[in-house]
Formats: C-alpha cells, sequence, structure tokens
C-alpha cells in the first residue's frame, strides 16, 4: 500500500484555514436584525378597570351570577408572551378589557348619561402564563366605538421587568386605516405585530373565531 503524502494533510489544513478567513464574520447589526421586535407600547387609556373584585378570570363571556352570555361573537385569544430572544416568559399576567358590543366600558365614566352596558360580559379579565409563556382569552370580537377602530386593550406584568401597556386590532377592519392609536405606531413590522386575523374556530366552539397574538416584551 502506497504511503500518503505528509505534505497533503498539510496542504489540506491551509487550504481550510484560507476558506475559513474568507468567510465574513456576521457583523453585531446583523446579530441584533435576528431578534424579535418589540411589541409596541400604547397608553393606557381612560377606561383601565376601576374594580378588579369579583369575577374577573380569563372567560369574558360568561360572569358568575348572570344567566345570560355576553352579546356579540365568541372570540377566542391565545398566544405567548416572549422576551426579544425568543425565550418565553413564565409567570406573567396578562390582563385584557375592552368595549361591549354596545361599546361601553365596564368603568363608571362611560355609564354615565343613562349608558347601560352588557351585564352578561365581564368586560375586563386576567390570566397567568403557563411556563411556556403561554395565555389564552375567552371573549368577543371588539367593536368600534366613537372614531375608533375595534380594538382589545392587554397589560402585561412580567415577574422581573416594566409592565407592556398595547393594543390589539382586528385584520381587514376599515377602520384600521384612520385608527390615531394604530397610526402612532410608524414601525410597519411593529404594526403588524398587532393586527390579528381572526379564523373560524368551530373546532373550538360553534360560531366562534380565534386569533394569536403573541407579545415581545423590549
Amino acid at each position: 500500500m502506497r504511503t500518503p503524502t505528509p505534505w497533503l494533510g498539510r496542504r489540506d489544513a491551509l487550504i481550510g484555514l484560507s476558506a475559513l478567513a474568507a468567510t465574513p464574520f456576521l457583523p453585531s447589526a446583523s446579530l441584533a436584525q435576528a431578534k424579535l421586535s418589540p411589541t409596541p407600547r400604547a397608553t393606557e387609556g381612560p377606561f383601565y378597570p376601576k374594580d378588579w373584585r369579583g369575577d374577573a378570570d380569563n372567560d369574558l363571556v360568561t360572569v358568575q351570577g348572570e344567566a345570560a352570555k355576553a352579546l356579540g361573537q365568541v372570540v377566542h385569544i391565545e398566544g405567548r408572551v416572549l422576551d426579544v430572544s425568543g425565550q418565553p416568559m413564565a409567570g406573567a399576567v396578562v390582563e385584557i378589557w375592552q368595549c361591549d358590543a354596545n361599546g361601553i366600558y365596564r368603568h363608571p365614566d362611560d355609564e354615565r348619561g343613562g349608558r347601560r352596558r352588557d351585564g352578561g360580559f365581564q368586560g375586563r379579565g386576567r390570566a397567568t402564563t403557563d411556563a411556556s409563556g403561554n395565555y389564552r382569552f375567552r371573549t368577543i370580537r371588539p367593536v368600534a366605538y366613537a372614531t375608533r377602530t375595534p380594538h382589545i386593550h392587554f397589560k402585561v406584568i412580567p415577574p422581573a421587568s416594566r409592565a407592556l401597556i398595547t393594543q390589539m386590532y382586528v385584520f381587514g377592519e376599515p377602520l384600521n386605516a384612520r385608527d390615531f392609536v394604530l397610526n402612532a405606531v410608524r414601525d410597519q413590522r411593529q404594526r403588524d405585530s398587532v393586527i390579528v386575523r381572526l379564523q373560524p374556530a368551530e373546532r373550538l366552539e360553534a360560531g366562534a373565531l380565534a386569533g394569536n397574538f403573541d407579545i415581545v416584551i423590549g
């Protein structure tokens, strides 16, 4: 058997080193682009719930002590709370609040002048993310009121960072184009992240819709 020429191994190694040296290193900017885009922040608004006593779980469609179910189309919203590196945030408290099917919030300032809210709608709810950062709510499809496009308010309180307040919008709503809060989000990637497609969800509940809304804490 012919003995391999010793310098061939050295030559291969040199070629490998040359190829490695020619390979460009990823700049820090490219590494930054690999991170998730933080969910845009929004103001708390005038109708953040003042009263969290009583029924305030993650099912807003049925209220303890009320015989009637909430007016409106049922929608299941679920998602994950993540940091910008994509790691799930376990134990984060997720709060939502929205107006009822008649456009009235569960808030004393919005129930003045004889305005009567839907007593079968819980109006606000809370959930805590599991070990994988998952949360889930059963609520109604948001409706428009005054100058606002349909939306749901979210407040996320992570265990070890400051709270994030944002709003979720519905894909395809005509009023999205002129909603002043949504249009304040200039970054297209961030804007797209808060607009959610609602799809038929017969597998979950007859006549219901479902959507996924992941929230990234920056």
